[in-house]
């Protein structure tokens, strides 16, 4: 299958250029948003506690999460995959038009911007974490998305029917005339991400949530999170094609599993805290120390 002759600027204006991955991440943050605020709503889903913040204070929140996304996602990427440009030239960190952001970086950065937020407002940060985490899955659908319209971390060579040629005359264009992926089909990995930490990821949030009263446990809902996300990562890493001038790690694990590996044991520990049974049979009503 060939890929589509996408171009990475939806529209230019002069010398602005509105490009998809940016579409991809005011369309995730806006969703998020939303659900934010359709969540606090619900009072039973929270019951017999009272929801972690108010629509106001989720107002305020959505800018301390966004510099959280693009601050980190930027740092993380230039220090976990692009390390070397780093110590050449340290100021790399805030050349992103050069492109590149991570999601262990941006996850980093969204948690330390929710307990900043959460100890400026004297909030309960483990229920905000429990908040922010089922409206994560919108950024991760967009921006795979945007992803594969970008023509950018595709997967291994692969004989499937629905394997794609990553080269087009935009990418050949942007890339000096060649393409990086070369000539052989690949795993579309960009949209198995899009399913399975979009969709397939909101949905167990959503049952979680739902269905099984999970937000009245604090901790229960990001330690779901944490742990789908990383399992799902580390699944599909089996498939994404390692990233460009990454040293050979043992055991054949990429980068994206050893960043994933820590979510998956982090997101187990707030599980099973947050659903033991406490003294006398009753749920632990609190979580884990961050």
């Amino acid at each position: 299958m060939q890929f589509p002759n996408f171009d990475p600027v939806l529209i230019s204006i002069g010398p602005v250029a509105i490009h998809w991955y940016a579409l991809a991440y005011i369309a995730g943050i806006l969703a998020g948003w939303r659900y934010a605020h359709y969540l606090v709503s619900r009072p039973e889903l929270w019951a017999p506690r009272a929801a972690p913040l108010t629509k106001a204070q989720i107002d305020d929140l959505v800018l301390w999460i966004t510099l959280g996304v693009i601050l980190g996602g930027r740092i993380g990427y230039v220090l976990f995959y692009g390390r070397d440009g780093f110590w050449n030239d340290p100021l790399e960190i805030f050349k992103t038009w050069h492109g590149g952001m991570s999601f262990h970086g941006g996850l980093t950065g969204v948690i330390v911007a929710v307990i900043a937020f959460a100890r400026v407002n004297k909030l309960d940060m483990v229920a905000i974490g429990d908040l922010v985490a089922p409206c994560a899955p919108f950024g991760l659908f967009f921006g795979r998305l945007a992803n594969f319209i970008n023509g950018e971390l595709w997967g291994r060579v692969t004989h499937v029917p629905w394997g794609v040629i990553f080269c087009s005359p935009n990418l050949m264009k942007i890339n000096g005339g060649v393409c990086p992926a070369g000539l052989e089909p690949r795993h579309p990995s960009q949209l198995y991400e899009a399913g399975l930490e979009g969709l397939v990821l909101f949905a167990i949030l959503r049952l979680a949530s739902h269905r099984f009263a999970l937000l009245r446990r604090p901790g229960a809902v990001t330690g779901l999170f944490l742990v789908s996300y990383g399992a799902f990562r580390i699944l599909l890493e089996t498939v994404r094609n390692p990233d460009l001038n990454m040293p050979s790690f043992p055991l054949g694990l990429t980068m994206g599993m050893m960043l994933s590996i820590p979510m998956l044991l982090g997101g187990a520990a707030f599980l099973w805290y947050a659903l033991r049974p406490a003294d006398g049979g009753a749920a632990a009503s609190e979580p884990p120390a961050a």
